[in-house]
């Protein structure tokens, strides 16, 4: 069942003869009409003739994402005290301290450690009950929250379950409401959740970029991409390399902080560094790795493939940052390689052409060393522990060699030459990542056919399952796609303030994590959506 309201055990308590139901409790929120009101009863120790209180069932909290299930109960509810209330942590639970210190903070109560829970407060705690287990449970992501007794506890198998329960809670009182009473049973659909950033088009101060994990966080995002180099900057200090760095860029430092702040809100940083294209910031300052054709015309952003040194560099950087990025993921770029983009690649780049038979025998084409290079990047990167991601018309066909088995596709455009249908991988058993650009991809400006995305459109009519423009694939293919990605590209950076940025994502982002998170149509027409984010 999804968020309904269901029967609890108990009901209204009866003492005496004298029974007096309200909806409402001291200073709480009249009969619940706003998803979160109180709900439930007292029983009293022996019989008597004078009224006693009754609730309502409870409904569940109005969160985004909304929870999945919730079990209503009846009972005043909780809410934050100062006074009195604290965050303690389990017996054993140590590493939930920072959880339940952030937690303590937003609420404005006391951090009491591990210590068995009194009326008022909240206890976070690891469990091995059947929280994240079976089917569609969510795993380590899942959680449960139960409001009883004037407390609230949150269990989960894992720290990150823990914290989501954390941000649910944070959401269900914000504006002085009232956590509901009842259980919560929660967990994502879809194991990656994530917003990309373009920071090599256009620079974001440190803060904003805070300020946007601190986001995405309360909305129970996994992911930030950081992509970080392109033709026009490359934004992070190296030591390898010092000569390519803009001189608008973070430090290293600040990139450690920003991480751990990710970590903290068990966001993991994912960087990218694409090549063999969009390496012009590389270019600029080694001009003998630039790509020329047959004419000796500069192909723009793109490295030569045929020469070793292009390989060395790239490979240097991906090494340099392996450890800078401590987190799970990365991601290889392999889009929009311009060599790949003309009529007759082998006729307009010899130089390709040769090195490619030279590497892969006399009918070697240049799809096979582009896809080759790929190959190479990964080998570079795996070494680190790293699952890795590449754009989908980065996995060339026609060729004799394939893309590694172990990359995820992460399709964004079924436009590009090189691009086919999503289909098209998932007959062939790769992972999928959405990126759509039809509804996630947020691009400065508008050029070409993109438009700015809206909340709404994305609300209302995409699902995970819509990988390439309006129509999604077979629902066969659901386990295969691990989520989606809402990404913000930075293509004429001067159209838009960061602020401006920020304002324009806001509620895309809101809905987005709605259809990551439960796969089901959402309960709130938009208008109530937008009205709960405006609150919240």
């Amino acid at each position: 069942m999804r968020r309904g309201p269901v029967a609890a055990a108990g009901g209204v308590a009866v003492v005496g003869a004298v029974v007096l139901a309200v909806g409402f409790w001291p200073g709480g929120d009249g009969d619940g009409s706003d998803g979160a009101a109180p709900s439930g009863g007292r029983s009293a120790a022996a019989p008597s003739t004078s009224p006693t209180k009754s609730y309502a069932l409870s409904k569940a909290p109005a969160t985004i994402p909304a929870v999945r299930e919730h079990t209503a109960a009846r009972g005043p509810g909780w809410r934050p005290d100062e006074g009195k209330g604290r965050v303690v942590i389990g017996d054993g639970d140590s590493g939930l301290a920072d959880e339940a210190k952030l937690l303590a903070g937003e609420l404005k109560l006391k951090y009491g450690g591990e210590s068995d829970p009194r009326e008022g407060d909240v206890q976070l705690t690891l469990s091995d009950g059947d929280e994240g287990k079976g089917k569609d449970k969510g795993g380590d992501e899942s959680y449960t929250l139960t409001v009883k007794g004037e407390r609230v506890r949150i269990a989960a198998p894992a720290e990150a379950g823990v914290f989501y329960g954390t941000r649910t809670l944070k959401q269900a009182v914000s504006g002085g409401r009232t956590a509901p009473e009842g259980v919560v049973r929660d967990r994502p659909a879809k194991p990656q959740r994530g917003f990309m950033i373009d920071i090599a088009r256009k620079h974001y101060d440190l803060k904003w970029l805070e300020d946007r994990v601190r986001d995405l966080g309360d909305l129970k995002y996994n992911q930030l991409g950081l992509h970080f180099s392109d033709d026009q900057a490359f934004r992070i200090e190296s030591e390898s390399h010092p000569e390519i760095v803009s001189s608008d860029h973070l430090t290293k430092d600040q990139v450690r902080g920003l991480v751990k702040l990710a970590a903290s809100r068990h966001i993991t940083v994912v960087p990218e560094i694409d090549s063999p294209g969009h390496l012009g910031a590389v270019t600029r300052r080694h001009p003998s790795l630039q790509l020329r054709d047959s004419r000796g015309k500069v192909t723009r952003g793109a490295v030569d493939i045929s020469k070793p040194a292009a390989a060395k560099i790239v490979d240097d950087l991906l090494k340099e940052y392996a450890d800078l990025f401590p987190g799970a993921y990365w991601h290889l770029g392999a889009d929009e390689y311009l060599a790949l983009t003309v009529k007759n690649p082998e006729a307009s780049y010899p130089q390709l052409a040769a090195a490619a038979r030279e590497r892969y025998g006399a009918d070697g084409r240049v799809q096979d060393l582009a896809t080759g290079w790929l190959n190479d990047r990964a080998d570079t990167v795996r070494p680190f522990d790293k699952k890795l991601k590449a754009w989908n018309d980065g996995f060339f066909r026609g060729g004799k060699t394939q893309a590694a088995d172990d990359l995820e596709v992460a399709y964004w455009t079924g436009k590009e030459i090189g691009a086919r249908e999503p289909d098209a991988y998932l007959k062939a058993g790769r992972k999928l990542v959405n990126y759509n650009d039809e509804y996630l991809y947020y691009v400065l400006g508008q050029p070409q056919t993109f438009r700015y995305p809206t909340g709404q459109r994305i609300y209302e009519s995409w699902t995970p399952l819509v990988v390439r423009g309006t129509k999604p694939v077979s629902e066969r293919y659901d386990d295969q796609i691990l989520g989606g990605t809402f990404a913000v590209w930075g293509d004429l950076a001067d159209a838009q303030t960061q602020e401006q940025v920020a304002a324009g994502i806001r509620m895309p982002l809101r809905a987005t994590v709605q259809k990551l998170w439960d796969p089901g149509k959402p309960d709130l027409a938009w208008k109530d959506f937008v009205k709960l984010a405006d609150g919240l």
